[in-house]
Parts: structure tokens; C-alpha cells; sequence
């Protein structure tokens, strides 16, 4: 396949991975609903730590496509993590 195109399927599977683990951390670790929670974290200044612990399951999306020999899809993966990272460095800064 177009190396190009992995990297995309990579990016994409990153940022999946870290919408369902925001969305996993709000269900199973908040009392509030979804939209709730997130208002909350907004008012409180925690979207950055929200996004942070949804990345975690960015590191089984990065394993697993090692594992399976697919490496241009854990550079994706990466390039999803780094582009997480600088939008949790926008919300600490401003």
C-alpha cells in the first residue's frame, strides 16, 4: 500500500483511540453526563488532562501496529499523539 495512506489510516486510528478513551474516562470515572463533564472540565481549566488520559489508548494502537509489523501506521499513530499534544499545549497556555 502508499506509504502515505498508512500514515493517514495511522492518524486516523490515533485520533479515534483518543476520542474513545476520553469518552471511556468520562463514562466510567465521571457521575456527570458527557456533555456535562466536558462543560465542567472547560470551566475548570481539565481539558487538556481530559484529552491526556484519552491519549492512553493511543499506546495500544502504537503496540499493536508494531506488533503487526505495520509501521507506518504507528508513525500515524504518533503524528495523532503529537498533534494531541499540541492542542493540550494550547488549552494549558491560553
Amino acid at each position: 500500500m502508499n506509504t502515505k495512506k498508512e500514515i493517514l489510516i495511522g492518524i486516523v486510528v490515533g485520533v479515534i483511540a483518543n476520542t474513545i478513551g476520553s469518552l471511556l474516562y468520562i463514562v466510567i470515572f465521571s457521575d456527570l453526563s458527557i456533555s456535562d463533564t466536558y462543560k465542567a472540565a472547560v470551566a475548570q481549566g481539565h481539558v487538556g488532562s481530559l484529552l491526556a488520559l484519552g491519549a492512553i489508548l493511543n499506546l495500544i494502537a502504537f503496540f499493536g501496529f508494531l506488533k503487526l509489523h505495520r509501521d507506518h501506521r504507528a508513525r500515524g499513530v504518533i503524528i495523532a499523539t503529537l498533534l494531541t499534544a499540541m492542542v493540550i499545549l494550547y488549552y494549558k497556555l491560553f
